[in-house]
């Protein structure tokens, strides 16, 4: 059978052979596009880390092309060291550290900037090879191009936060630091959805019209969404280094001085106060939702796949929950924190694992 089949062929063969010859065709794409998330995934995570380890302002230049390459020599860390003692994270924060200490922090930032530009390659070498041999569909080379400007748009927009914290006051802006984290998430599921409709087409993968429990879960998906986005304002607050007891926020369910910055709804992203109490809430609802339909779901005729993808997001729920409030009392550890940003990943690709499912048939 010819690598590159018409719509004429695939007629000729009938929709069966037709299905089985798409199928072949695309899933290569799928599984290159699901390293591609599993890289989006990793600098995630790494990214947190970086905030966390307080190294996302050790790197004042952005240089995208000659920035691949670490300092060489004593020499080039010296300079690179002198451009941060410019900053004023040198002057306000980090005064009298040692070169050492800086390429502890720079180490970080390095590797997250280094993944960013991984990810481009790893992304745009494959598309120009399948783009030339012919094995793209004409439908899927649209959405691949929006994909990489994306990724372009992300790096930008990973820069302008980054100078927030370059001025004045050596603090990334919340509201970028939440746009920037915001985008990622979005490109994640941009491509993870688009792989497993590669994975998944030819394979009887025929949209089931009104399934109630897609459209549920579709709901938790945003819920989660918008959770993390609410924790991107407690990262960027450093919020979570405050009211370290769980339920009870210094005494009290709900704590004063939830409104107290002026005008009000400044309080939604700027009081530490609120921004913590509205990602508490945001998430122990979510967490309830999802134990709800699991328990009404177990009871659907569901598919064998559906009902692990079903079982699994209970379980990354949980876990969660458990990674929130142990990060939150332990005072915000790095390992307990990063994890915690994983788990909110976990638990949006499961969930968007079961919205396929439930949307298309097996």
């Amino acid at each position: 059978m010819e690598r590159n089949l018409t719509s004429e062929s695939m007629i000729e063969q009938g929709p069966a052979d037709a299905g089985t010859a798409r199928s072949r065709r695309d899933r290569p794409i799928g599984w290159w596009l699901l390293v591609c998330c599993a890289l989006v995934f990793a600098m995630v995570v790494l990214g947190g880390v970086t905030r966390l380890t307080g190294s996302g302002l050790s790197m004042v230049n952005w240089k995208p092309v000659s920035g691949v390459l670490p300092p060489l020599g004593q020499a080039a860390w010296d300079r690179e060291f002198e451009h941060y003692r410019d900053s004023p994270e040198y002057a306000y924060v980090n005064k009298g550290m040692s070169l050492d200490d800086f390429k502890g922090i720079f180490w970080f930032e390095y590797a997250h900037r280094l993944l960013g530009r991984l990810i481009g390659a790893v992304f745009l070498i494959p598309f120009l090879y399948f783009l030339l041999r012919r094995r793209l569909p004409p439908s899927l080379a649209p959405q691949l191009v929006t994909m990489f400007v994306l990724g372009g748009l992300q790096g930008l927009l990973g820069w302008y936060m980054v100078k927030s914290g370059l001025v004045d006051d050596p603090h990334v802006s919340q509201y970028r630091l939440a746009a920037h984290l915001g985008l990622a998430i979005l490109i994640y599921v941009f491509i993870l959805w688009t792989a497993l409709g590669c994975l998944r087409r030819g394979d009887s993968s025929e949209p089931r019209g009104g399934s109630r429990l897609a459209s549920l879960t579709m709901i938790l998906v945003v819920a989660v969404f918008i959770t993390m986005m609410s924790g991107a304002f407690v990262a960027g607050l450093k919020a979570g280094f405050s009211y370290n007891t769980f339920p009870l926020m210094a005494g009290k369910l709900v704590p004063d001085g939830m409104w107290s910055v002026t005008p009000a709804w400044l309080n939604l992203f700027e009081n530490v106060t609120t921004v913590q109490f509205n990602h508490r809430v945001l998430a122990i609802a979510t967490f309830l939702a999802i134990i709800v339909l699991w328990l009404v779901a177990r009871r659907m005729n569901l598919s064998r796949s559906q009902r692990l993808w079903l079982h699994a997001t209970a379980l990354a729920a949980v876990a969660q929950v458990a990674l929130g409030i142990s990060t939150l009392v332990m005072r915000v550890p790095v390992p307990l924190a990063a994890l915690h940003q994983a788990g909110a990943m976990v638990l949006l690709t499961v969930l968007l694992c079961l919205v396929y499912e439930t949307r298309y048939r097996c």
